[in-house]
C-alpha cells in the first residue's frame, strides 16, 4: 500500500508536527530537522482528526473511522488516555470531529450517529437539563431558489435567515416541552403560547405518513383585526438594528490614506 497522509497538525508551540497516515500510525517530527522521532500506534482504521491542546504543547488528541479516540504525549510518544466508541446494538460509531475547549479541561466530538460526545472534569449535571435527541425542525428542511438565485425555505418561501427561531424536536419530529424551547436563541423570553408548535402531518421517504412541526403557530396577520406575530417582529426588529449598525460603521469608516496615496479600501 502506498502511504499517503490524511491529516497533519504542529503541536501548540510549533516544535512538533504530527501526521496521519493511511496505514493507521501517526508519526511524529521534529519541525526544525524533520527528523521522525515517534511512531503512535493504537489506531485501526484511517484518522481524520487530530487535535493539539490550547496551551499543553506535550498534548495531542487524534481520533478517526474506526471510532478510537487517543490523547498521546507526543514528547514521549506514549498513550495517556483512549475511548472507544462503541454504541449498544449498532457496532462503533465512526468519530468525525474534536474540538478541545478553551480552557483545556474538556473536549467534545461527533461521531457517524449524530452523537455529541463531551469529555472531561467535573460532574455532568449541567448537561442533564437537555433531552437526549435534538433536532431543529427545520433540519433537512428542502431548499428551492427564486428568481433572483437566491435559497428560500421551500415550505414558508423565506429567506433561511429570515425565518423565525426553530423548535427543538425529537429524532421522530416529535416538539419538546416549553422549558427546551426557550435554549433556543431567540427564545429565551417567549410566552408560552408563543412556544407551541404548529403540527401536521408529513410524508417520510419511505411514504409513512407521521406527525411533525411544520412551523411556528401565530396568528394569521392577512386577517383583519389581529395582532402580528411577536416573534416576527423581534426579529424585524433584530434585523433593522443589524442594518443601522452596519450603515453607522460604514458612515464611521475611514475614506483612504490621508497623503492621498495607497491602494483601494476593501468593501
Amino acid at each position: 500500500m502506498k502511504p499517503k497522509v490524511t491529516m497533519i497538525a504542529w503541536n501548540q508551540n510549533d516544535n512538533y508536527v504530527v501526521t496521519a497516515v493511511n496505514n493507521h500510525l501517526l508519526k511524529v517530527w521534529n519541525s526544525s530537522t524533520g527528523q521522525l522521532l515517534h511512531d503512535l500506534v493504537g489506531h485501526a482504521d484511517e484518522v481524520f482528526v487530530l487535535e493539539t491542546h490550547p496551551f499543553d504543547c506535550r498534548i495531542m488528541l487524534s481520533a478517526g473511522h474506526d471510532g478510537n479516540i487517543f490523547i498521546w504525549d507526543i514528547t514521549k510518544g506514549t498513550k495517556t488516555k483512549h475511548y472507544f466508541n462503541m454504541i449498544e446494538g449498532q457496532g462503533h460509531g465512526a468519530v468525525f470531529d474534536c474540538k478541545f475547549s478553551p480552557d483545556g479541561q474538556h473536549f467534545a466530538c461527533t461521531d457517524s450517529h449524530g452523537h455529541l460526545l463531551i469529555f472531561g472534569f467535573g460532574c455532568s449535571r449541567p448537561y442533564e437539563k437537555i433531552p437526549d435527541q435534538m433536532f431543529f425542525h427545520t433540519d433537512y428542511r428542502p431548499l428551492i431558489r427564486d428568481s433572483n438565485n437566491y435559497v428560500l425555505d421551500e415550505q414558508t418561501q423565506q429567506a433561511p435567515h429570515l425565518m423565525p427561531p426553530p423548535f427543538l424536536v425529537d429524532v421522530d419530529g416529535n416538539p419538546h416541552p416549553t422549558k427546551y424551547q426557550r435554549l433556543v436563541p431567540g427564545r429565551e423570553n417567549c410566552a408560552d403560547e408563543h412556544l407551541i408548535p404548529q403540527l401536521g402531518y408529513v410524508a417520510t421517504s419511505d411514504g409513512e405518513v407521521v406527525e411533525q412541526v411544520i412551523g411556528q403557530q401565530t396568528v394569521d396577520q392577512e386577517e383583519p383585526g389581529l395582532e402580528p406575530s411577536i416573534l416576527d417582529g423581534m426579529i424585524r426588529q433584530l434585523q433593522l438594528e443589524q442594518d443601522q449598525r452596519t450603515a453607522a460603521d460604514q458612515e464611521s469608516a475611514p475614506s483612504g490614506p490621508q497623503n492621498g496615496e495607497g491602494t483601494p479600501r476593501r468593501g
